[in-house]
């Protein structure tokens, strides 16, 4: 674009450009950071602290166990875990052995694993203990020959072990499993030790993440992230938020799942490159652990999404937390609602910054200014080194203001390389540079950004994306079904919520079936919340179903 309006409004300091080869590779950066910070603190769990320097030691040693496996560069490895020490050191290891990373959410069923696995060709993965039965269940369908287990206390010394007794005994949250040849988490460290990683060669245009992400078509997809598209984007959010996080005196609460690209970049990468500290907490639901740890370590920095924000600030205890070091929260993954935005500055003081991103981008696009211009119900400005555009169904590029509303496109550094293996899809979302959101919104006329729409059928529960398609290839499963369609509805407590509308093929199916049937195949927030049942549903004179008349229906009722 020749005129980028918004840099007028760039909070003080902020580039209208980041240089994207600042590191040729990500590993440059983290050796940098290893190297400037090995003394502080970069991770701290069930108030386990490992600093800069172990995490550098404990990935070297991951990482020459991989290659002393025979994975070699390229080859892929599933990390499958919550938010755990051994996270970050595993990822920082795999692409120091030059491995393709994986990134899985251990919530996951089998089908959906198999199906990942598969897509991807993984040829080795890293998976907490509690969801080795689902990998029993698919592995031999699966390319996989090297398994890592671990367990969620098994960095922490003593107190992981009561921790891993509790786990396995009192809650029982481990089911059975049996996998042949697997070895564990600290056993590969200890193999690690007795060799040397090999370098390899890796460039910025190299894939070093894949980062699977839904589809409309219901296929999940494998965003290629490369060297680039990720340096690219920390030093965005870097640059950015420079004025809310000091170098190496940064203090972050990360209940978000690393795996989550929202995470995975912002704090994983761009807060981690400032020497910036992150607690990790292994379950964001639980929302008295996450005030625990805000009370233990007075945060400065806050990430989550709008959900999340609104079940703290509906928390009796919140309220009372010392919020005197918070400098700034950063909601992304859905949109922050205007009631939620508002009182969080009341009750804490500070700002809520909403963000815009897609895997596809690495993730962040837009965010508001940390300043007097962050704007509610705004997505924000693009980052720097990053263009944002309205176009029509033409493809014409719209002018700003409210009503000149169409699809969001974006191009920058920060844009994937592709879809795994799938140029089709890929040419269906990249044209000439530019990255087709399927969001639909608007410019202001001095250059904010306003989404009215989102995809067309795609439904957002807590900040994850659920396609229709595949809901919908589920239940057609069952045999008592007939016809199926899904849709999102309000959901007070998620956003949206999955709503399946069911023709009957068997008169004695009931609601119950359907989600026990769900349950079995799908993650749980795909499963539908509400299941309706029709004698017939709209459709188009050549037969396909109708959602948006459903969505409709609801609106207007």
């Amino acid at each position: 674009m020749a005129e980028r309006p918004w840099l007028k409004l760039y909070p003080k300091g902020v580039p209208a450009n980041i240089d994207p080869n600042v590191y040729p590779r990500l590993t440059d950066m983290l050796d940098a950071c290893f190297k400037k910070y090995r003394d502080l603190p970069a991770f701290i769990f069930m108030g386990k602290s490992i600093t800069f320097g172990e995490v550098d030691r404990h990935s070297n040693h991951f990482a020459a166990y991989l290659q002393s496996r025979g994975l070699e560069p390229g080859d892929r490895i599933a990390l499958m875990m919550p938010n755990i020490l051994q996270y970050p050191i595993a990822l920082f290891g795999a692409l120091r052995a030059g491995l393709i990373v994986v990134n899985t959410n251990p919530l996951y069923t089998p089908r959906e694993m198999r199906h990942q696995f598969v897509d991807s060709g993984a040829k080795a993965i890293l998976i907490a203990e509690n969801f080795a039965h689902n990998l029993e269940q698919i592995i031999g369908e699966t390319p996989i020959k090297t398994v890592i287990l671990t367990s969620i206390g098994e960095m922490l010394g003593i107190k992981g072990a009561i921790v891993n007794f509790v786990i396995r005994n009192v809650k029982k949250m481990v089911p059975k499993y049996r996998l042949v040849n697997t070895v564990t988490f600290s056993e590969a460290l200890r193999q690690g030790r007795n060799f040397s990683v090999k370098p390899h060669e890796s460039g910025p245009d190299d894939t070093i993440i894949l980062q699977y992400t839904g589809g409309t078509t219901g296929v999940s997809k494998g965003a290629m992230l490369t060297n680039r598209n990720l340096v690219a984007n920390m030093e965005q959010i870097r640059a950015w938020l420079a004025p809310v996080m000091p170098e190496g005196k940064m203090m972050a609460l990360c209940p978000l799942p690393l795996y989550h690209i929202f995470a995975f970049t912002v704090n994983c990468l761009a807060f981690m490159s400032v020497g910036g500290c992150n607690v990790l907490i292994v379950n964001p639901r639980d929302i008295k652990s996450v005030i625990k740890e805000w009370a233990k370590h007075k945060p400065n920095v806050f990430t989550g999404v709008n959900t999340l924000y609104n079940a703290l600030l509906n928390h009796p205890d919140f309220a009372s937390l010392d919020f005197s070091n918070l400098r700034v929260a950063v909601g992304g993954g859905m949109a922050v609602q205007r009631a939620v935005w508002e009182r969080w500055r009341q009750v804490t003081g500070s700002p809520l910054v909403e963000g815009y991103g897609l895997t596809e981008s690495s993730p962040v696009l837009c965010v508001n200014p940390v300043d007097e211009n962050n704007r509610v119900g705004s997505i924000g400005l693009p980052v720097p080194s990053t263009d944002v555009r309205i176009v029509d169904e033409q493809g014409n590029v719209l002018p700003p203001g409210r009503d000149n509303v169409g699809e969001i496109q974006a191009k920058g550094p920060q844009i994937m390389k592709g879809y795994w293996q799938r140029p089709e899809a890929t040419a269906d979302v990249i044209k000439d540079g530019w990255l087709c959101t399927g969001d639909i919104g608007y410019m202001s006329e001095d250059g904010f950004f306003y989404i009215v729409d989102r995809k067309k059928d795609m439904i957002l529960v807590s900040g994850f994306n659920v396609y229709p398609n595949e809901v919908e290839d589920v239940i057609a499963l069952h045999p008592k079904v007939l016809e199926v369609a899904v849709v999102g509805v309000p959901d007070e407590k998620s956003g949206e919520a999955v709503k399946a509308f069911i023709v009957k093929k068997d008169p004695s199916l009931t609601a119950e079936e359907i989600i026990t049937h769900c349950r079995e195949q799908l993650t749980a927030y795909k499963v539908p919340k509400q299941v309706e049942f029709r004698t017939e549903l709209p459709k188009t004179n050549v037969g396909k179903i109708l959602r948006r008349m459903l969505r409709e229906e609801r609106a207007g009722s």
